[in-house]
């Protein structure tokens, strides 16, 4: 019987949630994450995960598509079953996401409901599906954004998603409350990453004016952003509750 704790990470072959996923293997957690198409790089953080001594295993998930979230809980929870002996995990990290740059006015409604369905619909419910199988005394934590603070033009779907994503988190909290189970929120700046087709990282107009406008004077890195969320399922911070902690080096104070 595995005595670890056990994380599921959305998103966690590339960028953030790859981070995310390190950083939790750092505190003695084993992982569980997803990808949505790169099973190679997926693999690779697997692999990384088991050098530092913790269980780790990726599966294919689409965070857009309710409709697979059943038989996806269900492959999470049979593994979890073949490999510890029961069927429940610890904490839900709810990273896998998109990038949307679009004017307001040229939004589309296809547009719209990918953003939709992958940033709010799909954290709704995939949490609602996992929630049975979430250990008593467990965490969520949902990733949002600093565009759900502040604007910048372009933004207005994926932000507004974000909004939405925050407000969920605090009734989480409160619902869930009676289980033990904390919700919180990581609103990550602008941070160097393929995210966005390397946007903030690769664009250097973009990168020296996210610089400019950050107390701490440079774009985020994923670094800045893992250990947050690893720290958020440890004991210490197990008084902490329906907060929403912005890591930004102080974005657009």
């Amino acid at each position: 019987m595995a005595t670890n704790k056990i994380a599921l990470v959305t998103g966690g072959s590339r960028g953030l949630g790859r981070n995310m996923a390190i950083n939790l293997a750092k505190k003695g957690i084993d992982v569980i994450l997803t990808y949505n198409s790169n099973k190679k790089e997926a693999d690779h953080v697997v692999s990384m995960i088991q050098a530092l001594g913790q269980h780790a295993a990726a599966f294919q998930l689409n965070a857009g598509d309710t409709r697979s979230f059943d038989s996806f809980i269900r492959t999470v929870t049979d593994h979890l079953k073949n490999q510890t002996g029961q069927s429940n995990f610890d904490f839900l990290i709810n990273n896998a996401g998109t990038a949307l740059y679009a004017p307001f006015i040229e939004t589309s409604e296809e547009q719209f409901d990918a953003v939709y369905n992958i940033h709010y619909k799909g954290v709704f419910f995939l949490t609602q599906k996992a929630l049975p199988f979430i250990n008593d005394n467990g965490r969520i934590i949902n990733i949002s954004s600093g565009l759900a603070r502040f604007t910048l033009p372009g933004s207005s779907a994926y932000g507004s998603a974000k909004g939405a994503i925050e407000v969920l988190t605090r009734y989480l909290a409160k619902e869930l409350g009676s289980r033990g189970i904390t919700a919180n929120v990581v609103a990550p700046g602008a941070i160097e990453t393929d995210f966005g087709g390397g946007h903030v990282r690769d664009n250097k107009d973009t990168n020296a004016y996210v610089a400019s406008v950050t107390a701490l004077g440079r774009a985020g890195l994923p670094d800045d952003i893992g250990g947050i969320v690893a720290f958020l399922c440890t004991d210490d911070a197990r008084w902490i509750n329906g907060q929403r902690i912005e890591a930004s080096g102080g974005m657009n104070l």
